[in-house]
């Protein structure tokens, strides 16, 4: 099934992302949810997959993480099941989030998926990211506050709390109904009756994440080597003293990395390409389905759809020509293939009209196939050699 908007984007993007919460009522027309309760309930089962189970009584709050065994302790009520990250593994939940990528995807996190039993919920919070709140099945009753600075808490050692607030939105959500909340505002929501919700999230690096990254990445790539040096250097009486001169010198030294216009995007493009989630990537390499040039000709030629794995980013640079980067890796693409690689980025599926229009003759597909035996992307059919 595809998913689609049904408000007006241009609108939204100027009135709405980053500036104020709003209701996009029926932002989901005749939405029909992607999987269910019991589908969530098997995903928080396995190891790899991040979920906690939320329940309260009164102002008593419980969390416990997952994986889980049973669900003994999700009850008929005051209770919450959130799973992260299902947009990489359920192909049905990753196209529910392909409907917002008018946002690019260096800004997407993932689709954090929760069930609810009436009166469920995780207690009022506020977040750092936007995200937008889709109304699955049942009902939810949602107070979302004016961005503000609240006095936060810890009602259990796995939950942070923030202080009571006054309401601009307080709704009850349906099905097919959209809330976005963009980062400082405080919110709550609660089942009204059992509830399935979608919350597509978009993350924002802070400073001293990126910074923090980018001295990893120049330690990496032994690119940090250039030394302060000072040759005039002067006799001084003042053994304590770091002089304005010196300190202005080291910090143009440490600007001068920062000013590096190639250095920086490529850490920008591993970085910003790196997946917080595992995901469901079947890796080829060495097995007997290892694809190679005659397989790879024969399913581009018979126009079989190259589809990418759901949850990899895949991501280029405008500064960077030629160079694609995939979840932490770069990937050196020939001129000849270059729109086919953006393609690939810029669309979760390569349909066959676009692969009958490459040149699938050409000799430089050393990209594609490692792409491919790495799990990153497959070709979503059979192929008859």
């Amino acid at each position: 099934m595809q998913y689609q908007v049904a408000f007006n984007i241009e609108d939204f993007m100027a009135n709405y992302w980053q500036q104020q919460p709003c209701l996009l009522k029926q932002g989901m027309q005749a939405f029909i949810d992607p999987l269910s309760a019991e589908e969530l309930a098997g995903l928080a089962m396995e190891p790899e997959i991040q979920s906690r189970l939320v329940t309260s009584r009164g102002q008593q709050w419980q969390a416990e993480l997952g994986p889980f065994e049973n669900f003994d302790l999700l009850g008929d009520s005051h209770s919450s099941l959130l799973v992260q990250g299902v947009d990489h593994w359920h192909p049905e939940v990753a196209k529910l989030a392909e409907a917002f990528q008018f946002i690019p995807n260096w800004r997407f996190d993932d689709v954090m998926v929760s069930y609810s039993t009436p009166e469920g919920g995780v207690g009022p919070h506020i977040d750092q990211y936007c995200v937008f709140i889709i109304q699955g099945e049942g009902k939810r009753h949602w107070r979302v506050g004016k961005k503000q600075m609240l006095k936060e808490f810890a009602p259990h050692a796995k939950l942070k709390h923030c202080e009571a607030f006054d309401a601009e939105i307080d709704v009850i959500l349906e099905p097919g109904d959209v809330l976005y909340i963009p980062p400082g505002c405080p919110h709550e929501g609660y089942a009204v009756e059992p509830a399935i919700n979608y919350s597509i999230g978009f993350r924002a690096p802070n400073a001293k994440d990126l910074l923090s990254g980018f001295a990893d990445y120049l330690l990496r790539h032994d690119l940090s080597s250039k030394r302060f040096a000072d040759p005039k250097r002067s006799a001084t009486q003042e053994f304590g003293r770091i002089a304005e001169n010196d300190s202005l010198a080291l910090n143009k030294l440490m600007q001068g990395l920062l000013n590096s216009p190639e250095a920086t995007a490529q850490f920008l493009g591993e970085h910003l390409s790196e997946n917080a989630h595992s995901s469901d990537i079947v890796v080829l390499i060495g097995s007997e389905d290892e694809l190679g040039y005659s397989e790879l000709h024969a399913c581009m030629e018979q126009g079989i759809a190259l589809t990418r794995c759901a949850g990899i980013k895949a991501l280029y640079l405008d500064v960077l020509p030629y160079q694609i980067f995939v979840d932490g890796q770069a990937y050196a693409i020939p001129n000849c293939s270059w729109a086919l690689a953006k393609t690939m980025c810029d669309k979760s599926v390569v349909d066959s009209y676009s692969l009958r229009a490459f040149d699938k003759d050409s000799k430089q597909l050393d990209w594609l196939i490692d792409l491919v035996n790495a799990g990153y992307w497959y070709f979503d059919g059979q192929c008859d050699e």
